[in-house]
């Protein structure tokens, strides 16, 4: 199988016709100024100077903003950069995020022209009244008629939806993964609300009209999500932010987050919790002690079985008092793994 690379390009607030409670794409993109066609092609450049693998599968993801909502000349002026690459087979493909509110025949068109692939929409929640209060500009019924264009279309229809906004619930997140994956997305993107600098949600959030969900909260509803779309075989690509110069820790002076439920491994923090449930599920199955439980898996997912700074180890001894061994097999599929029960209380007292 091909190894994939994706060489982002980063057009931040380029096409967004208002602003989300939440939002400040310069910040939480890095990038301080509109790109130029000149920097989009010497990125691309400099990306595939760096990939060594001539088998490599690249596409040219442009990020952040509304795509879509662009001015058409811009729109044309790095799709037609982006389709140079795709012109000379160093690159196959590009992908695009966008507002569901812009999407149409035309513009499909047009993406169509230049071997787009991929277009993510942002989502953030199914309620109405919740995007209305994140002032998104749009409603569902936008979401559910873009994503079905998308699909119709042949397009590969990604999903983003956030967690912990303006008055929503956990019920509402579950609803709107539950109203998302009847809309049959391949991709989807969770992101927990951070309060970020320069946007409305910051003054809301000084003044105490909102407070961001703890990082326990955070993780266990993403943690709900998670399963869900992974039950039906939709591909979570992101869990939290990414970490950067910028989007990193409140105490850090030069962060761009004020609070929230930030961490630099959130998503080992949701996919360990996700194998300490398993663990201990197996654990509370049976009718006896235990002291000692053997966990086989990939070595793809040790290191979250093991957790974040060894937290399940910790948290399953000082809980259960049972000890976790961990062993490594490359012949198990990467997320399943072999749970045995290698010794109980009664044997540790035998001893």
């Amino acid at each position: 199988m091909k190894k994939q690379y994706i060489i982002p390009i980063f057009v931040p607030h380029l096409g967004c016709p208002n602003d989300c409670i939440f939002c400040n794409q310069k910040s939480i993109s890095g990038q301080k100024k509109d790109i130029t066609k000149e920097e989009v092609r010497k990125t691309i450049e400099d990306y595939l100077a760096s990939i060594k693998d001539e088998d490599a599968q690249v596409e040219i993801a442009f990020y952040g903003g509304s795509f879509t909502a662009i001015e058409e000349s811009k729109q044309e002026e790095l799709l037609q950069i982006a389709y140079e690459f795709i012109k000379e087979g160093k690159v196959e493909s590009i992908r695009i995020s966008t507002r569901p509110d812009a999407i149409n025949k035309q513009i499909l068109k047009r993406l169509k022209q230049y071997k787009v692939k991929t277009i993510e929409l942002g989502v953030q929640s199914a309620n109405d009244y919740i995007l209305k209060r994140a002032n998104r500009g749009h409603t569902f019924a936008d979401v559910k008629k873009a994503s079905k264009m998308i699909r119709w279309n042949g397009f590969k229809l990604g999903h983003q939806m956030m967690v912990g906004l303006p008055e929503s619930t956990r019920i509402d997140e579950i609803n709107t993964a539950k109203a998302l994956i009847k809309l049959k997305p391949k991709m989807v993107r969770i992101y927990p609300v951070l309060v970020i600098k320069n946007t409305p949600l910051e003054k809301e959030y000084k003044k105490g009209k909102y407070e961001p969900l703890p990082l326990v909260q955070a993780v266990e509803i993403s943690k709900e999500l998670v399963r869900m779309f992974a039950d039906k075989n939709i591909e979570i690509i992101r869990i939290g932010l990414q970490n950067t110069d910028e989007i990193t820790t409140p105490e850090d002076e030069k962060s761009e987050v004020v609070a929230g439920p930030y961490h630099p491994a959130f998503r080992q923090l949701v996919e360990s919790a996700m194998w300490y449930d398993a663990i201990v599920g197996k654990i509370k199955k049976l009718n006896v002690k235990v002291k000692e439980v053997e966990v086989t898996v990939n070595p793809i997912d040790a290191n979250n079985v093991i957790g974040h700074k060894k937290e399940n180890v910790l948290k399953l001894k000082d809980t259960y008092d049972v000890d976790l061994i961990l062993q490594q097999d490359e012949n198990i599929k990467q997320g399943k793994s072999k749970i045995e029960i290698t010794k109980t209380y009664n044997d540790f007292l035998e001893e």
